[in-house]
């Protein structure tokens, strides 16, 4: 386990988190497009329970998500830097973290491509990445401690 330090672009926002987390999404569908401003998201999935905001308040705001049902993007209330996100369909046991706002992003590589046919036809993905049209089945790409990492924080009260 490595502890991370992140936080936003002012440096209000300060967060430390345990990874690995568990499964690191490169999304490109156009909703991701539009609210990061780039060609895709990085979000780093991870149990709630292994993030500690060290400084500042988060500003949560409502926002759509391709599924429909929504997400809450947490962000610094000066800068308006995504720190994370709370998605509707992993509730709030899970967050997001906005692989960008870490100060060592590099340790967080990719673990799949996601919502590619949106992909904007520029980007190049490598030849050995998992890449889905859409979603996936976590089971058919998630190693096994991930898995049960999952399932132990829902489990968990």
């Amino acid at each position: 386990m490595t502890i991370v330090k992140g936080g936003c672009a002012c440096d209000q926002v300060r967060y430390e988190a345990e990874l690995p987390a568990l499964f690191v999404h490169c999304c490109h569908c156009t909703r991701c497009q539009r609210q990061s401003g780039a060609a895709f998201a990085l979000n780093a999935m991870i149990e709630a329970s292994r993030v500690r905001l060290t400084s500042g308040e988060l500003e949560v705001i409502d926002t759509p998500s391709e599924s429909g049902k929504g997400q809450q993007v947490c962000r610094c209330p000066t800068c308006k830097t995504a720190v994370w996100s709370i998605y509707a369909g992993a509730g709030p046991k899970f967050l997001f973290l906005r692989v960008g706002a870490l100060d060592q992003p590099e340790l967080s590589p990719p673990d799949i491509h996601i919502f590619t046919d949106s992909k904007q036809p520029w980007v190049q993905l490598p030849a050995d990445a998992p890449a889905v049209a859409q979603f996936y089945d976590r089971k058919a790409y998630w190693p096994p401690e991930s898995l049960e990492r999952m399932q132990q924080a829902i489990a968990a009260d």
